[in-house]
């Protein structure tokens, strides 16, 4: 079997004002709402997407890493 490393920490970009963040993400839950630092908007995912790391990090959330799916 597979000895899979799962990242926990991702940048997020602001798709609105383009500030970057590097955080860590939660492994027992999804996050569907991020709020920028620097111009205040508050991310959402995008259709298709299951969390704000999945639309906006550079690293998808772990358990899609891990091969499943999004809090499912």
């Amino acid at each position: 079997m597979d000895d899979v490393k799962i990242q926990l920490e991702s940048t997020i970009t602001c798709p609105k004002c383009g500030h970057s963040s590097e955080e860590i993400m939660p492994t027992d839950a999804c996050q569907w709402f991020y709020e920028c630092a620097s111009c205040g908007e508050v991310l959402k995912p995008l259709p298709g997407d299951c969390c704000v790391y999945c639309s906006y990090g550079t690293v998808a959330c772990p358990p899609i890493q891990d091969g499943g799916s999004c809090c499912g």
